[in-house]
């Protein structure tokens, strides 16, 4: 019974696998999204003459919005990967590796995950009050944005006061 027993966990543990393809999409995303700002950079450069101040801090806001997603990406795949799938030993020695990789716990991942929406959704706010006549918000459309953004903050900040009152104790 112990033989099958150690199978079976060995069958469990060999299962976290599973994820590492979704660690390979992430980063297809981060292709995608660097295509991305690279079409929003484009039409930023292309319209310089024409556009206004509005349009133009826009349009960076926008790219400013994919580098914070493509960042998050960027710690969730290697925190993610080191965390539940595999450590990446060959590259502890590596100059480039990043001080965090490997010292981000599932806790610092999720204050780092909302930290980031939070961001996210500061950018995307401000762009919508950026360009609010041109874009036809009505106020409620308005009040409901500013409500998720706060509603995200909020969340962030319980998160953390958890997070301190668990490594409190």
């Amino acid at each position: 019974m112990k033989k099958l027993e150690n199978h079976f966990e060995h069958f469990l543990f060999t299962s976290r696998w599973l994820v590492a393809p979704v660690y390979l999409a992430l980063v297809i995303s981060l292709v995608v999204l660097m295509i991305k700002a690279g079409k929003q950079l484009w039409e930023l450069v292309s319209n310089i003459w024409v556009a206004d101040g509005n349009t133009i801090i826009t349009g960076v806001l926008s790219i400013v919005d994919v580098s914070l997603i493509m960042n998050l990406l960027i710690i969730i795949i290697f925190s993610g990967y080191e965390n539940f799938v595999s450590k990446m030993e060959e590259l502890h020695e590596h100059t480039d590796r990043p001080d965090w990789m490997g010292h981000i716990g599932f806790t610092d991942l999720k204050l780092k995950l909302i930290g980031s929406i939070v961001a996210i959704s500061g950018v995307e706010l401000l762009k919508t009050f950026m360009s609010i006549s041109a874009n036809n918000i009505n106020t409620e459309q308005l009040a409901w944005m500013v409500g998720i953004h706060l509603t995200f903050v909020l969340s962030g900040v319980l998160y953390a006061l958890t997070d301190r009152l668990t490594n409190k104790h």
